[in-house]
């Protein structure tokens, strides 16, 4: 038997629970299909969890207007629901002469981006901020911070159920099709079930196009190609040695090998980038050395020793490891690329998918009509 629901939401990750809610308190009915046993169990839950400015990105991109929305939306949110975050301000620096042109690119692309807080910090000032940092200039990002990325679900999920939302853990979708005015949605597991929604939004992350793939009707050429680019962290023993998040300049797949905080004042380096033929969660502890080389370029007073293996998050990307698609954009897809009234497609959604969740949701809930 096949029952007839309002609007599915395939992935409870924090983009995915972010468009429920959205769309629940728009008064939609939403059921959220989730194939794990807990929400955010995905990439949600392998990242920086950081608060982004919107630096990087390319000016009239996804990435760029959703990020800068995004991040006003969210310290707000953090604000009125309780979410524990901090704006810590992050440092992006330069470890030499050569590196200061990099530095006056991602100011001018900020700016382009509306991002106009950044400041440059000179050796002097720099030492006063950060002892132990060792860098000949920086751009300070007061508005870049952290957060409680589970909290913030936690939220989200509470926000979406108070509005008659509800979420079905361990139901990965197997199969579907494109009938009668919507789609219909075949279930695993042990409560499998066959569901017809006029409204469905693939926010399946790693799983997006492959679940497409399953669902007959989409037409193969509007779904992109897939690419895992793995992200490796170690996290330090003792101290931290910073006061802020600390970024080199850029490197190609990434942000470079990092310097982070979490609320519990843990201090994490990474991700790095690897790209990988399918999603890998085993930390190789042998790419400790390249993190020692990486971090001592901006903290010479690591310690032999001091790293730990942390955790791995694997970035869905549109563009393979060559330069000129690794940054390739978010993409929202609707009925204008695959013709499918009420499906809503999302591809590629990483780093800063986080920062972005409550404006994607906007963006979601205006394709599909929602005010």
């Amino acid at each position: 038997m096949t029952e007839t629901v309002d609007c599915i939401v395939v992935g409870a990750g924090v983009v995915g629970l972010a468009i429920a809610r959205r769309l629940a308190i728009a008064g939609r009915e939403v059921i959220v299909l989730e194939a794990a046993n807990d929400i955010g169990t995905g990439t949600s839950s392998r990242n920086s969890e950081v608060i982004h400015a919107g630096i990087y990105y390319a000016k009239g991109s996804l990435k760029a207007t959703c990020c800068v929305a995004g991040k006003t939306n969210l310290y707000e949110y953090c604000e009125s629901h309780g979410v524990a975050h901090k704006r810590l301000g992050k440092l992006v620096v330069a470890t030499s002469e050569q590196e200061i042109s990099a530095l006056e690119a991602t100011k001018q692309k900020a700016a382009a981006n509306g991002v106009t807080d950044l400041t440059w910090v000179d050796t002097d000032e720099l030492q006063d901020l950060e002892p132990n940092l060792h860098a000949v200039r920086a751009l300070l990002s007061p508005s870049t911070g952290i957060i409680d990325s589970h909290g913030l679900m936690l939220a989200f999920q509470g926000d979406m159920e108070a509005h008659s939302g509800m979420i079905a853990f361990m139901s990965p979708v197997v199969g579907g099709r494109v009938e009668n005015g919507g789609i219909t949605i075949e279930t695993g597991g042990t409560n499998a079930m066959m569901l017809h929604c006029r409204t469905m939004i693939n926010s399946a992350g790693l799983g997006a196009q492959p679940l497409a793939h399953t669902i007959s009707g989409i037409p193969k050429n509007t779904i992109p190609p897939l690419f895992y680019a793995k992200g490796t962290y170690f996290t330090l023993t003792g101290k931290s040695p910073f006061n802020h998040l600390i970024y080199p300049v850029p490197v190609p797949g990434g942000l470079g090998t990092h310097s982070t905080l979490d609320l519990g004042g843990q201090t994490k380096f990474g991700p790095d980038v690897s790209w990988v033929d399918k999603p890998d969660y085993e930390v190789d502890t042998a790419r400790a050395d390249s993190f020692y080389d990486a971090i001592r370029r901006y903290w010479r007073g690591l310690s032999d020793g001091a790293l730990q293996p942390g955790y791995v998050g694997i970035r869905p990307k549109l563009g393979g490891p060559d330069q000129a698609k690794y940054a390739a954009d978010f993409m929202i897809q609707g009925p204008a690329k695959h013709g499918i009234a009420g499906l809503i497609n999302l591809y590629g959604i990483e780093s800063p998918g986080l920062t972005s969740s409550l404006a994607i949701a906007d963006k979601v809930a205006e394709q599909v009509g929602v005010a």
